[in-house]
């Protein structure tokens, strides 16, 4: 140690900082170090290679720094400025340099310096007197990043309409800045950057500045409102990251930042869907619809669940082959399994997505904001299933969190219904069954079943016959035959009726053949049919398909179902074919 000197704080003699000099071996030279009191967290927020731990000082207030050819004249004085706490007080001008004359003694001296020292130092260039009035209002304070943030909004409305014309065209990386990170070349080159743009002319500039810029109008610098913000931001957004001038890495914390201030500012909730993240934006739509599919169609459902799951429902020959009744199929599936399957903690909506949960929300947590008070209670809908509400200073997110989605469980019920609906449809290219999603199929097989007995139902003829009228009807008609008949038509419908078996057999002859009379008699008489269709080589789908169409125009309905082998009679029209075979058979 060659020797040192202390700078003391004027109005309270405090050390602020210590000045080292010492002969480097290894050089062969002497080497000037430097303590300053000027806060640990100078060494992060900086990020230069000549500020350490302090060389002599203990604590967490100290820093070290080394004096060379890469010391930054302005970094260096910014932290005696920092360790002064106050720019307004007298202080002493100090000169760098990596040359000092040699020393006259080799004892270690402490040489107080005087409230000014008077020595020749480097000129300076030129700085606007805004600038110099704005860096008087930076307070230092505890260093936080609220400090920062507010500083940079006391700064920022100082500066709202000031235009510069001092362009500067170097890179810049920094988290968080402010005007206060930068020298004096770039602040100015800031300046006029902005000035452009806010003339529609948009020129590149270092990502770190640029976000400058989007922090001024979150926190309302150069706008009128706070939708004049989002207007702005979204403009922004336009004319330079989608122009391709920026970062197109700022678009996602941009997107957050407008929903965000959206909220906090109580713009409308159609206002603030439009700045909304899309994909946030379109989860949110799904999730509604697929805990109320009532209320919506079968495309908005499917839809809904290709939104969801990873599976590619889309590409599925269910949908690609079959179009509106694949869709249909998906839709009506996931409603039944929202009624079918339920747990104790709630249906299978909330098996898949999990429940409405309130938790913390730290609104532009990560951008330089300021908020001088403390938020003012309110509640925000965003939709229906996504709300935000403020109370006792303190923001909360009411949603379906995606940390609580269990994908798994819907991944495989998709992959289980798509393979289990090709197979239904015969469609497709057959899927692999997986082991997860063995316990979908038992109910999408029963949905399968319950959709196929529909369809079967459906196909039915739709005929209503109120059968106590009949009686009615055919006396009417009778009256009616009788008026029209003819002396010589009235006598032999008089032989008709006075022998009834004679009637029965022209009746039935017209409609049925003696094959088919017997069929219907044996079922009529319960007896099995399958021995008589086998030892006459007869086809039960033929028979029944002749039967019933013989017979539709007097019973307006199938009245013989077939299994492929067996035949048997529709129980609800057994007594209404009786009466049409004049009761001659059945056991009467």
């Amino acid at each position: 140690m060659r020797g040192c000197s202390v700078l003391c704080d004027p109005s309270t003699g405090k050390w602020a900082a210590l000045l080292l000099r010492q002969w480097d071996g290894e050089r062969g030279m002497m080497t000037e170090l430097c303590d300053i009191k000027c806060g640990r967290e100078a060494i992060a927020e900086f990020n230069a290679p000549y500020i350490t731990e302090p060389f002599r000082m203990k604590g967490d207030k100290w820093v070290g720094v080394r004096v060379d050819g890469n010391c930054d004249e302005q970094v260096v004085f910014r932290l005696f400025d920092r360790a002064l706490n106050s720019s307004k007080r007298y202080g002493a001008t100090i000169v760098l340099a990596s040359e000092l004359p040699k020393p006259q003694s080799k004892r270690s001296v402490e040489t107080p310096l005087p409230v000014r020292v008077t020595v020749s130092v480097p000129v300076r260039k030129y700085i606007p007197r805004k600038i110099q009035e704005m860096s008087m209002l930076y307070e230092y304070g505890d260093g936080s990043m609220r400090q920062r943030s507010k500083n940079f909004f006391t700064q920022g409305k100082f500066m709202e309409d000031y235009e510069d014309n001092q362009p500067w065209y170097g890179d810049y990386h920094r988290y968080f800045p402010t005007y206060h990170d930068l020298r004096l070349a770039e602040l100015r080159g800031y300046f006029t950057w902005r000035t452009q743009l806010r003339k529609g002319n948009y020129q590149p500039i270092a990502a770190s500045l640029a976000y400058i810029y989007v922090y001024e109008l979150l926190n309302g610098i150069g706008a009128d409102s706070p939708e004049d913000s989002l207007r702005k931001l979204k403009e922004f957004e336009t004319e330079y990251i989608d122009s391709g001038i920026g970062d197109s890495d700022m678009r996602r914390n941009l997107h957050r930042w407008m929903a965000e201030l959206a909220i906090i500012k109580n713009v409308k909730p159609e206002t603030a869907a439009l700045y909304f993240d899309e994909k946030e934006a379109a989860q949110d739509k799904a999730l509604i619809i697929l805990e109320n599919p009532d209320r919506y169609g079968s495309g908005e459902i499917f839809c809904a669940l290709c939104e969801m799951t990873t599976v590619r429902l889309k590409k599925s020959p269910v949908i690609t082959k079959h179009g509106e009744e694949g869709t249909r199929l998906f839709a009506e599936l996931w409603r039944y399994m929202l009624v079918n399957m339920t747990t104790e903690s709630g249906n299978f909506f909330n098996m898949c997505f999990g429940t409405l949960r309130e938790l913390r929300w730290h609104p532009l947590c990560n951008a330089v904001y300021w908020h001088p008070e403390p938020y003012a209670d309110a509640e925000y809908v965003l939709n229906e299933n996504h709300s935000f509400f403020c109370k006792d200073g303190l923001w909360y997110e009411r949603t379906y969190p995606r940390v609580y989605f269990i994908r798994e469980i819907l991944n495989d019920f998709c992959h289980e219904a798509d393979r289990l609906l090709r197979v239904y449809l015969k469609t497709g290219r057959p899927l692999k069954q997986r082991a997860s999603a063995a316990w979908a199929a038992p109910y999408i097989s029963a949905f399968i079943e319950a959709d196929r007995q529909a369809k079967i139902e459906a196909a039915k003829p739709k005929i209503t016959i109120r059968f106590s009228q009949l009686e009615q009807i055919r006396q009417d008609a009778s009256v009616t035959r009788d008026s029209l008949l003819t002396e010589e038509e009235m006598t032999e419908a008089e032989e008709i009726e006075a022998s009834p078996a004679n009637a029965y057999d022209e009746l039935t002859s017209d409609l049925l053949n003696e094959v088919q009379l017997k069929i219907m008699s044996m079922l009529l008489s319960g007896e099995s049919v399958r021995p008589f269709i086998n030892e006459n080589h007869l086809m039960p789908s033929v028979l029944a398909d002749e039967i019933n169409e013989a017979l539709f125009d007097e019973i307006g309905d199938t009245v013989l179902e077939c299994d492929g082998e067996n035949l048997s009679l529709i129980e609800d029209y057994t007594e209404d074919i009786k009466e049409l075979l004049g009761g001659q058979y059945g056991g009467e």
